[in-house]
């Protein structure tokens, strides 16, 4: 056995496959049937699943509803768009309102089908090739829906949508799926090529937490208020004549209760979700015209009630919780609270762009949503001054300013310790045994042997050169030793067998 010291041991580790190289670069064109099958998969498999669904529940619909089949095929295809968050027009009728959840349930699909095409030891051709499967099957399947929808328009009431839009929000969509599977896998990697700072990381991980916070209050919110208004519920049903027409109403409930819960959180911060003319908020209900929809019941109605305020103690405390997070992960000092800044900043962005795309026009009744600029402004101030004073109390009275605490693990470590790790994936290909002892820390390096099975006696004497001399002293050299002598004794062979070796 070889020992290693760990300067070898850091050259070793430096040979480990690398994100990219010219090679792979050189390559970038050939694929291996196995890499072509898992390709294949990432762009057809989450189309696939997605256009069955589709073609299932709007077969079921028009069957259990006694309608022929003329309009099955256009009715998938602006299902297909609609799920991908395409305005659509219906006869005269304007449908930018689309619901959240099948939008949500396809990009899950395609972000763990690239998660899963991910390979530790990926390349930069690599993940090009994942991200254009990604975008290529989308994008082939709503170019087929758009000439689906052009034909069906002679037979239903259907206007084909703009292609230029349709096409962006589907590759817009999916970029964003594949860069979220991607960076589920190589998130430590992403954060060195990009040379994130460690505030950045830290904000980008506690805005992450923070929009969680959110949504979960704001479900809360919204299961009791639907709870409380459960009389009101009801009777919009009274419009469904049959079992297939609650049934409608209840699915439809369901596909659109995430963007009710997007809204509530712009509700919660203290801003107000629009439907035409009629407004609700913490602070004043403006009535108006509102659909005879089930989830929309849960809407209050009549003048703001006094305890309704005590909603925005809600995003206060996930302020608090996120500037915690911060003094706990980041060395934020009291000066320069960066990570707790850029965590408000980027959760009031993502909840911006969630509000965003969760409203739209709905018919008549004008559009319904929250207004992006204020609701912005407002996010932010809630997360960030509430968390700037968390992060003062963590400072003053639970760790050192500017010092993160014991169990604080930089994510730059950890992606060289996957490196320097012999168990690890990247380390596969290293000539390194796992059971080398070695001590880093010793300053004469002394290396430690494993003893033989024989019964026997090692005797060393170890001369270090000095290499600089001192007022009195001699320093021995830092890293020059040399065994000049030794000499193995074994006792307990046989004599003829003895061994005397120098």
């Amino acid at each position: 056995m070889n020992p290693r010291t760990s300067s070898t041991r850091r050259a070793g580790a430096s040979r480990a496959p690398q994100p990219a190289t010219d090679a792979d670069e050189a390559g970038f064109l050939s694929l291996t049937p196995e890499r072509s099958r898992v390709l294949i998969a990432v762009a057809a498999r989450p189309a696939a699943f997605g256009l069955t669904t589709f073609a299932v529940l709007v077969l079921g619909t028009l069957l259990t509803s006694g309608s022929d089949l003329a309009g099955a095929s256009g009715a998938v295809a602006a299902s297909w768009l609609g799920a991908h968050q395409v305005p659509l027009v219906i006869g005269k009728t304007s449908l930018g309102l689309l619901p959240l959840l099948p939008t949500a349930l396809v990009l899950w699909l395609a972000a763990r089908e690239c998660a899963r095409a991910v390979e530790p030891d990926c390349t930069k051709a690599d993940l090009g090739w994942i991200v254009g499967a990604a975008l290529g099957g989308p994008l082939l399947v709503t170019s087929v829906c758009l000439a689906v929808t052009e034909d069906a328009s002679g037979v239903i009431a259907l206007r084909p949508p703009n292609t230029l839009s349709a096409f962006t929000w589907v590759a817009a969509l999916h970029l964003l799926a594949a860069a979220t599977g991607i960076a589920t896998r190589i998130r430590r990697l992403l954060f060195v090529l990009l040379r994130l700072p460690d505030w950045a990381v830290s904000g980008l991980y506690g805005a992450g937490r923070s929009v969680l916070r959110l949504l979960g209050c704001a479900t809360v919110v919204v299961v009791v208020s639907i709870g409380a208004h459960i009389a009101r519920i009801g009777d919009t049903y009274q419009s469904a004549s049959d079992a297939v027409g609650v049934f409608g109403l209840t699915l439809l409930s369901l596909l659109y209760l995430p963007n009710l819960v997007v809204h509530a959180v712009g509700v919660l911060v203290g801003s107000s979700a629009h439907i035409g003319a009629a407004s609700f908020g913490v602070f004043s209900v403006v009535g108006g015209p509102i659909p005879a929809f089930p989830l929309l019941a849960a809407i209050p109605t009549g003048p703001a009630q006094g305890w309704w305020m005590v909603l925005l103690l809600v995003p206060a405390g996930v302020g608090v919780l996120g500037g915690l997070d911060c003094a706990r992960t980041s060395t934020d000092r009291i000066t320069a609270p960066w990570a707790t800044l850029s965590s408000a900043a980027l959760a009031a962005l993502a909840l911006t762009v969630a509000g965003a795309v969760a409203g739209g026009e709905l018919g008549t009744f004008g559009r319904m949503g929250l207004d992006p600029a204020i609701f912005a402004v407002i996010t932010f101030a809630w997360l960030a001054i509430p968390g700037y004073a968390s992060l003062l109390f963590a400072r003053w009275f639970l760790v050192p300013v500017g010092v993160p605490p014991a169990d604080y693990t930089d994510p730059y470590d950890d992606y060289d310790r996957d490196y320097d790790d012999p168990a690890s994936d990247y380390d596969a290909g290293n000539d390194y045994d796992a059971e080398d002892d070695y001590d880093d820390d010793r300053d004469d390096r002394v290396l430690d042997y494993d003893r033989p099975a024989l019964e026997g006696a090692l005797d060393a004497e170890l001369l270090d050169e000095p290499t600089t001399v001192g007022t009195g002293h001699a320093r021995r050299g830092a890293l020059t030793a040399e065994i000049v002598d030794a000499e193995v004794v074994e006792t307990d062979l046989p004599d003829g067998d003895r061994v005397d070796g120098r």
